[in-house]
């Protein structure tokens, strides 16, 4: 993983803009789910993809924290990318065999599977090109500005 990429705020923007789109699809969620059961299989629909009130609020916590971690910044989203990205591209996979079974607890269809692959496929380059690190490290400046490197004792 590069260290200091310098696209490194461009790919810190787009987790937190992929974590804004999956807050506010678990808040409409919540809104279009209300008054129906809590792992429903109806017809409910947010954003173009199939909800019940269970994933809506797993929505907007996973959302909260892409968010947050977006905030915060530094190795803390870092993490929070790289390891968020690898459950979201595991719940599409996971939501493909559980689609037209009784397993399929979160009401999915074959747009939330495409929607969280992509976004799980964004939030992992973020994941890979956001790692911070010291902006110099002192053996590099010295060889740039051709000074000896100090001795080691």
């Amino acid at each position: 993983m590069p260290i200091n990429h310098p696209l490194r705020p461009f790919y810190r923007a787009v987790s937190g803009l992929c974590g804004i789109v999956i807050l506010a699809f678990g808040i409409l969620g919540v809104i279009a789910s209300s008054g129906e059961d809590f792992f429903s299989r109806e017809s409910i629909w947010a954003l173009w993809m199939r909800t019940n009130m269970a994933f809506s609020l797993l929505s907007i916590v996973l959302g909260a924290i892409l968010v947050g971690g977006y905030a915060i910044g530094g190795e803390l989203s870092h993490r929070i990318n790289y390891y968020g990205s690898w459950l979201l591209l595991a719940g599409g996979l996971a939501g493909i065999a559980v689609m037209r079974t009784d397993v399929n607890i979160f009401n999915w269809s074959m747009v939330n599977v495409i929607v969280s692959l992509i976004i799980g496929t964004l939030v992992l380059t973020a994941g890979l090109y956001d790692k911070p690190g010291p902006t110099e490290p002192a053996g590099e400046a010295a060889i740039r500005h051709n000074r000896a490197l100090p001795a080691k004792s």
